[in-house]
Order: C-alpha cells, then sequence, then structure tokens
C-alpha cells in the first residue's frame, strides 16, 4: 500500500484526491461513507471573493477572531488558495446557492453569499440553504469514487499506528462495525499515514457532533508519540437546540446572519452588554454570554450553584421580526428538524444554549501537513496549524480541510518516503468485550463526558479542572482493568481515545493561567499577552509548554 488515508470527510477525500494517480490509496472511515462531521455542517464555507481586496479582509478576520493566537502564515495560505480550491469543488460538480431577486429569479449565475459572525462582509457560500457540508462530501466523493488508484474500507478501525526507527510505517486495522471484530485484526504497510479523522465532540456530554468524533486519529497520534497543540481551545457553538428530549441540533450561525436576535428569559435583548456587533461578534463572545444570562436566570429561580457549565437555563433565538427572508426556504433542514417538535423559526422563540462544537487544537503539523513523526500527516479539525488560533472564525472549517488536505497530499509526494518492508507480525487475537465490561466502558465514558462538560466548559477554574482530571484518572483506571489482554470492537477503541483526548484538554487547560478566545478561566479572567500569547505544545514526556510560531 503506497498511502492510508484515516477519515472521509472533506480533508481526507481531498487529500485522497491529491495522491490518486501516484501510487494506491486506501480511504479508512469507521462507518458508512459520508458519516462525517463535514456531512452535519450547515453554515456553509468562507472564501474570499476572487480580488485581493476580499483575500486580505478574510485574512483579517481570521487573525481577529483567533483572539492574538493565529499563525499568520497558515491564515494567509487558507485565505488566499482557498478560491482555487472551492473552484475546484464547483468543477467537481458542488452546486452552491445561486442568489436571486426578491422574485425568486436567479441573478446570472452568481451564488449566493452570506454573513457571519465576526466576518466584515458577506463571503459565505451555501448548499441547499443549511445542508452545505452534505452537498461537498457528496460531490467531493463522487469524485473520489472516480480515481481507480482509491479504495475504500467502510466500517473499519485504526487501532494502533506502526513505528520503526522513529517514524510511522502503516496501521493495525479492525472491523469497527460491532461490538466485536467481525474479522481478524490486520496490519497495512504504507508509504505515508494521513490522519484526517474529525474532530472529538463526543467528550463532552452536550455536542453538536455525531457519534462518530471521538478523536480516534489524535489519540492515535498521541500514543505513537506525536505532539499535540492547542488543545485547551475547544470552540462551543453559542446555538445549539436546547429542549428537553431533542438532540443538541445545531441551529446555524447562518440564522443569526440573516438577521436573528437574542433574548434571555425576560425577553431582553443582552448582546449589547458583551460586545458592539451585538449577536455577530465571534462565537466565544456569543457563546459566554449565553452561558451567563442562563446561569442568571437559573440564580434568580432557584438559587443554584454559580456553575455556567451543566444545566444552565437556556436563551431564544428570535427571527419573528425578519419579513424579507423565506426562512423555510432558505433554512430548510433547520425548519423541518424543528418542526419535529412543534417550532417554527418564524413563529417561535426557539430555546438555545452553547455545546461543544470544533476543536482548534488537534496534532501538531506544519503548514503541510507534516507530523513530529516521519511518515504521519494530518489534516483537518484533528490538525493543529495554528490557523485558527484561540478561536475558529464561523465557516472556516471546510475550507481548512480543503486547503490543507491538498497541502498535505502535495508534501506526502514531495517526501516521497519508500514503503518499509518488514516481516508480517502475527498480531494476538483480540477479544471482545463480555455485556458486564461493556457496561464498565459505557459508564467509564458518561462520566468523563459528564466531568469534561462540568469542569473543561464555557468556563474554566483551576479547582474545577483538577476535578476534570480526577475523573479522567478514574476512567484511565477502570480501562486499564479490563486491558489484560488485547481488547476489541469500536465502543473499546473508542473510550481510551476519549480517556487520552479529554486528558489533553485538561493538562493543556490547567497551564495555560490566562482567559483567551474559546478558554476562558474564571480564577484568570484577562488575556495576558507577556506570558502565553504563545501557543501550548503537549509533548511526548507529558509536558506542556508554550512556544512562539
Amino acid at each position: 500500500m503506497d498511502f492510508l488515508v484515516v477519515g472521509a470527510g472533506v480533508a481526507g477525500l481531498r487529500a485522497a484526491v491529491g495522491l490518486a494517480g501516484q501510487g494506491d490509496v486506501l480511504v479508512v472511515t469507521k462507518e458508512s461513507l459520508g458519516e462525517s462531521n463535514t456531512h452535519y455542517a450547515q453554515g456553509g464555507i468562507a472564501v474570499a471573493a476572487e480580488d485581493g481586496e476580499d483575500v486580505s479582509l478574510h485574512l483579517e478576520d481570521t487573525v481577529r477572531a483567533g483572539d492574538g493566537l493565529v499563525y499568520r502564515p497558515a491564515a494567509e495560505a487558507l485565505v488566499s488558495e482557498g478560491p482555487l480550491r472551492v473552484a475546484e469543488l464547483i468543477e467537481w460538480g458542488t452546486n452552491f446557492d445561486l442568489a436571486t431577486d426578491s422574485e425568486g429569479r436567479r441573478l446570472n449565475g452568481q451564488f449566493l453569499r452570506t454573513r457571519e459572525g465576526a466576518h466584515s462582509l458577506a463571503r459565505i457560500l451555501h448548499a441547499n440553504g443549511d445542508a452545505t457540508g452534505a452537498e461537498i462530501s457528496r460531490a467531493l466523493l463522487a469524485h473520489a469514487r472516480g480515481q481507480k488508484c482509491i479504495r475504500f474500507a467502510e466500517w473499519t478501525q485504526v487501532t494502533r499506528l506502526l513505528t520503526e526507527g522513529g517514524r510511522v510505517v502503516g496501521a493495525e486495522l479492525e472491523c469497527a462495525g460491532g461490538t466485536g471484530a467481525q474479522e481478524p485484526p490486520r496490519s497495512v504497510r504504507a508509504r505515508a499515514v494521513l490522519l484526517a479523522s474529525g474532530g472529538a465532540g463526543q467528550v463532552y456530554a452536550e455536542t453538536t457532533n455525531p457519534a462518530v468524533a471521538t478523536g480516534d486519529g489524535i489519540a492515535l497520534a498521541r500514543e505513537a508519540g506525536a505532539e499535540l497543540a492547542d488543545m485547551e481551545f475547544y470552540q462551543f457553538h453559542p446555538t445549539a437546540l436546547a429542549l428537553a428530549g431533542a438532540p443538541r441540533f445545531l441551529l446555524s450561525e447562518a440564522l443569526r446572519g440573516e438577521g436573528a436576535y437574542l433574548r434571555n428569559e425576560r425577553g431582553e435583548r443582552f448582546m449589547e452588554r458583551y460586545h458592539p456587533l451585538l449577536e455577530l461578534a465571534p462565537r466565544d463572545v456569543v457563546a459566554r454570554a449565553i452561558a451567563r444570562e442562563g446561569m442568571a436566570s437559573q440564580d434568580r429561580t432557584s438559587g443554584e450553584a454559580k456553575n455556567a457549565n451543566p444545566g444552565t437555563r437556556p436563551v431564544y433565538l428570535d427571527m419573528r421580526h425578519i419579513r424579507n427572508v423565506d426562512l423555510h426556504r432558505r433554512f430548510p433542514g433547520i425548519s423541518a428538524f424543528l418542526a419535529r417538535y412543534g417550532l417554527d423559526l418564524a413563529c417561535d422563540l426557539v430555546p438555545v444554549r452553547p455545546a461543544a462544537h470544533y476543536l482548534m487544537g488537534g496534532i501538531r503539523t506544519d503548514l503541510a501537513g507534516r507530523a513530529s513523526l516521519a511518515g504521519l500527516y494530518a489534516a483537518g479539525e484533528a490538525a493543529c496549524t495554528g490557523v485558527h488560533g484561540a478561536n475558529r472564525l464561523a465557516s472556516n472549517s471546510l475550507l481548512e480541510g480543503l486547503v490543507f488536505g491538498a497541502r498535505a497530499a502535495q508534501a506526502i509526494l514531495a517526501d516521497g518516503l519508500p514503503l518499509v518492508r518488514v516481516r508480517a507480525e502475527r498480531l494476538q487475537a483480540a477479544k471482545p468485550l463480555r455485556p458486564a465490561e461493556e457496561q464498565r466502558v459505557e459508564d467509564a465514558i458518561a462520566g468523563l463526558r459528564s466531568a469534561m462538560w462540568a469542569h473543561a466548559g464555557v468556563l474554566r477554574e483551576e479547582s474545577g479542572l483538577r476535578a476534570g482530571m480526577a475523573v479522567q484518572a478514574e476512567c484511565e483506571a477502570a480501562l486499564a482493568q479490563l486491558a489484560g489482554q488485547p481488547r476489541s470492537g469500536r465502543r473499546w477503541t473508542e473510550a481510551r481515545a476519549l480517556s487520552r483526548v479529554a486528558g489533553a484538554i485538561l493538562q493543556s487547560a490547567l497551564a495555560r493561567r490566562e482567559s483567551r478566545g474559546a478558554h476562558f478561566r474564571s480564577d484568570h479572567p484577562r488575556r495576558d499577552d507577556e506570558n502565553f500569547q504563545k501557543h501550548s505544545e503537549l509533548g511526548r514526556d507529558g509536558r506542556v509548554q508554550f512556544e512562539k510560531w
């Protein structure tokens, strides 16, 4: 095998396309093709219009949103190469929404561009109103399937990276469909391994992420000895549906881009107290504002302790005043979902509160996707180039996957690492968990997720972070009791990944004794540029260091 790509979201598929024709490519995904964070992205893809002025504005918006920590060369690559990558998507059949006049007539093939929080102008492209990720995933997958040298392995999980002499030379694979191994585990040797396995939202009890987002790639890289960076910066989307009995369905930032208000329990618009951009302030500002308003409502009515992360009362998204937009046509997916619960964007106040959404940190890479271990590359949400700094600008994530997925493919080809041929090792047969053990794993995961939401959520402080570390240690101990011999099954692998990712987040959050972007410490509420305008690096020795890039 020449190239192994782990993940079939936008970053993995774009990398696979870039590698096609230069060798055999195997794309591994632990569920069916198309099931990824990319598929669920509603809001759109941010891309500058094809002129130098908008590229410059997009750059400055990205840097400003990142709260002093964006690695500028990474952001420059993102915004300058973005138009070319989106043009490729269009050439490969992606159908972005077209602009229309007041009577619904198309305007000479112009694309509809909308504005979202912290953007200085309208530059967000959408598809099917609020299903942009699904359309990009569809088009990319169709294009990738047309490349004869790309093969796909669905329902397959990577359980370990294979290393020799400080270089990644392949991976161990296992069937991920169900709790037991349906097929014997196997090892695959490759010239290069690219981790594009997405984020880790499932480490939190409240998240907009799908069930697949368990940080698998980040944990694999960490176990192999690769460096992680900026793991304390987890973005909490401000507006996830907060309705009893309903999932934490994401209510796109594009709703606020179209003029939605946020109101507290008393019906007041409150964002004027927090930021001059009101509802279009950066996501970290809006998320904290909502948490504080919900906390204030909770305190007034019940006198409960001031913990803004678990169980805070929601605030409300209000679009009842909007008259110039057909909300059901503009947001068909959101409208249909809300209708299942008797809610209508045009008529009702919709209860919302923050939920874990996007990890700015991840596997530390250079601008070409190279990790700190030779032979290992990463792109998309699993990677950290510093492009988002401390807070991602809305709708930059799909663009990141495209740009850095393509860059990683170029680097892999340029590096030209040889295939390491060694005698095939006999893999020890893995044992599936028994029902009682499965329950212990689920209990450990549930306790960890609750602790992460309570102690490493929107608002943090040292005592809470240390309490989270204690729960994470208990989770590790519970898993260690079951690890007397190799174990198999998707949930077992995910539990180990979630625990390792949680540990990395907590360690990094404890070390950063300031508040910046998505990381807010109640005990260190100010930004400290003198000591912490640097990126956190979690090395192989388990220590967190801060470095300027």
